[in-house]
């Protein structure tokens, strides 16, 4: 049997850092909340010790993971900032407006001098 050594990163390298922090917060909460079990505050039975577990490492984790990741994209943001705006491309050309439609113009179009929008002639009087 032969042995091959293989150039791919291991499963621990290929995660990005905002999911080690957040793997290590949570393993961080599991052993305190192993450390609350064995004080005695959580009531010694499966269902208890399990949510005590659940909880104390999800929430570790998870919020370790939100604020890493908030701050990797930040820091992404920054460098794209200071690399500088990208290259100016050459203007295009406008596209062609459609023609408007009869009745259809904008109502800044049909006011009249003083501002004041005249009534459609299709519109009934109500006076």
């Amino acid at each position: 049997m032969s042995t091959s050594t293989s150039t791919s990163p291991s499963r621990w390298q290929r995660l990005s850092g905002p999911v080690k922090i957040g793997l290590l917060a949570a393993a961080l909460g599991i052993a305190l909340a192993i450390v609350g079990i064995i004080r005695g505050n959580v009531p010694l039975n499966l269902v208890s010790i399990f949510l005590a577990l659940l909880i104390s490492g999800g929430a570790w984790g998870v919020v370790a993971w939100a604020v890493a990741t908030a701050a990797a994209d930040v820091d992404a943001d920054l460098a794209e900032a200071e690399a500088g705006p990208p290259p100016a491309e050459a203007p295009a050309e406008p596209a062609p407006q459609p023609e408007a439609e009869v009745g259809t113009e904008p109502a800044a179009a049909l006011e009249d001098s003083e501002g004041v929008i005249p009534p459609s002639p299709e519109a009934p009087d109500n006076t």
